[in-house]
């Protein structure tokens, strides 16, 4: 049973982004367009009255800032299990977003290659919806998964955070795309 969640603002690439976690872990990565009343929801969910408390230093103490601070430095991070990671998600979910952590930097995948990856060949409209659920972008690389044609797709940070993501990386090869409800 989850009685505290933990969070901090702050700024990358000038941005403001906001991390949550549980007395386990790291447990959501809020991207700039994104605020923390637009989680309310999402916090209600999953930890109903739950206590919410502002604590940069236990966020500090995740690793998870430093990691950021330095991907956004232009530091080619992968993706680590020094930070505790409390994933609030269905067992299929956590299964994606473990495979998107072993996406190596630099390098892209599809939603087939996820797909193929855990054994569900078929399952690649589901592995796009819990690609999109991912609650710690950038450690658990969903910006590197790419539709089969090459295209960027679907982003919750926007194609502009995704492509911007990518451009970090100096992963090129890749064309505009994704739905217009991501274009931002």
């Amino acid at each position: 049973m989850r009685k505290k969640l933990m969070y901090t603002t702050m700024q990358l690439d000038g941005r403001p982004w906001v991390l949550l976690a549980t007395e386990q872990g790291l447990c959501r990565v809020v991207m700039p367009n994104e605020t923390l009343e637009d989680w309310n929801g999402w916090i209600q969910k999953v930890a109903p009255g739950v206590e919410l408390e502002e604590n940069e230093d236990a966020l500090k103490q995740t690793g998870m800032m430093d990691w950021l601070q330095s991907y956004f430095a232009g530091e080619p991070m992968a993706y680590t299990d020094a930070i505790p990671l409390d994933l609030i998600g269905t067992n299929f979910q956590q299964e994606v977003w473990r495979e998107l952590g072993r996406v190596p930097y630099g390098e892209i995948r599809t939603y087939g290659d996820i797909a193929a990856a855990i054994g569900r060949p078929s399952a690649v409209r589901a592995v796009g919806a819990a690609n999109g659920a991912n609650p710690i972008p950038v450690l658990l690389p969903c910006h590197r998964i790419i539709g089969a044609n090459r295209k960027l797709t679907g982003f919750r940070g926007g194609l502009e955070m995704k492509r911007r993501l990518l451009d970090i990386e100096q992963i090129e090869g890749v064309t505009d795309g994704g739905h217009a409800r991501f274009h931002f």
